[in-house]
């Protein structure tokens, strides 16, 4: 089966993260953050134990909470996922006791094993964290689980404008099976294994050693090619439960099975990379750098993402500025092996298409259809190695001034 006849067999649904079989979510206010109109702790329920995965942060100094879900999910098992925003529970000299607290009085309202506890955290790194609010708001957190899936989204947020979730129905040795995920992601994005947080549901059965597997490939291709501002959180997370309730022979090996299982991961996964990119922290434009022609898939994601993390390159997609010599700049302090020479640039976005770059030179270009090109929302660059069948794609956003506004005054 081609990759084209893969993804003409995914169907997007609604539902989000509760669209798969057996899960339910929930997402209230419990007093963490100030602010009485935002949620702050969100839940995803699933009502039988599920295989569970999960990828983590790469940065060294890491949020109590992924200590304590590594601890958890090491027998690749999982029922619920808690999540608070508004403190980040990291560098607290308590962070790991009050995380292992929060698994706690949340398996004790579900009636399941506090190991079977996925635990997260987002928000001001450094604050103290008080485990009475959780303990207050879990009763209604449980009470209230339904299909709610936008309520527990809103309850990951914290910077970010807008809720981010998907779901997608697939098949899977004649069973329909179905994929939903939600996110959250604004600020402080420069991954290197997962990024953010982002939770996805399954009720498509498949082995713990065969879902970590999926998430850890894909996360190379969807969510490491993301960045908002060149900095790893300390949070991340990309967690996974997959409940089997579908009813699919359970894929234990490489196959058909475990290629549409994949392909479904993946359209979750890109649909959720554009939401954070296009919500990055005062963003007005999604940037979508495509590389193609590179000697080998890893020069193409190389290529991509350091275009994608150029200052200069967001600065000028900003303003609408057709600077393809900024483009060349990060390509060639990339470290990927290119050939300058044979490089072509050009932008493309609903308004149309302008080639600024031939053989790493310079063409005669419209100022004004460029302008155009790039005053609109969505902005592809395109870029061609022409050194072979490599390609990647890496997704960003413009640099703007409400960006240094925001972080400016962030923790008030």
């Amino acid at each position: 089966m081609t990759k084209t006849e893969k993804e003409d067999m995914l169907k997007q649904i609604q539902g989000g993260v509760c669209a798969p079989k057996g899960f339910t979510a929930n997402g209230v206010h419990c007093g963490i953050r100030k602010n009485k109109t935002k949620r702050d702790l969100a839940l995803i329920y699933s009502d039988t134990l599920a295989s569970a995965a999960a990828v983590y942060t790469t940065n060294l100094v890491k949020g109590a909470p992924l200590t304590v879900t590594k601890q958890n999910l090491q027998n690749g098992k999982a029922q619920a996922v808690i999540c608070n925003s508004g403190n980040a529970n990291t560098c607290n000299a308590n962070g790991i006791e009050i995380a292992e607290k929060t698994c706690q009085l949340l398996a004790i309202e579900l009636g399941i094993d506090a190991k079977d506890v996925v635990v997260a955290s987002t928000g001001v790194i450094g604050q103290p964290l008080d485990i009475t609010p959780i303990k207050n708001g879990i009763p209604a957190l449980v009470k209230g689980l339904g299909a709610n899936s936008g309520l527990a989204c809103e309850g990951i947020m914290t910077t970010d404008i807008k809720p981010k979730e998907i779901a997608f129905e697939f098949e899977v040795g004649g069973k329909v099976c179905r994929i939903g995920g939600i996110a959250k992601g604004s600020g402080m994005i420069h991954p290197n294994m997962a990024t953010m947080l982002v939770f996805i549901a399954t009720d498509c059965s498949i082995a713990p050693t065969m879902l970590q597997k999926a998430l850890s490939n894909d996360v190379k291709n969807s969510f490491n090619m993301i960045s908002i501002d060149g900095d790893t959180s300390t949070n991340d997370m990309l967690s996974v439960l997959a409940n089997g309730q579908a009813g699919n022979a359970e894929i234990t090996d490489e196959g058909a099975d475990y290629d549409a299982f994949c392909s479904a991961l993946s359209a979750v996964t890109n649909d959720l990379c554009r939401k954070i990119a296009a919500d990055g922290e005062g963003a007005t434009k999604l940037l979508e750098c495509k590389v193609c022609g590179a000697k080998d898939d890893d020069t193409a994601r190389t290529v991509a993402k350091s275009v994608i993390c150029s200052s200069l390159v967001k600065a000028a997609m900003f303003g609408a500025d057709a600077n393809w010599g900024r483009v060349l700049c990060a390509i060639g302090y990339s470290g990927a092996d290119v050939d300058v020479q044979k490089v072509g640039v050009a932008f493309r976005s609903k308004a149309g298409q302008i080639v600024v770059c031939e053989k790493g030179a310079g063409v005669e270009f419209s100022e004004e259809l460029a302008k155009t090109v790039l005053t609109e929302a969505e902005i592809e660059i395109l870029i061609s190695l022409g050194d072979g069948d490599g390609k990647a794609t890496a997704w960003g956003c413009d640099l703007t001034y409400d960006y240094v506004k925001i972080n400016g005054d962030y923790r008030t």
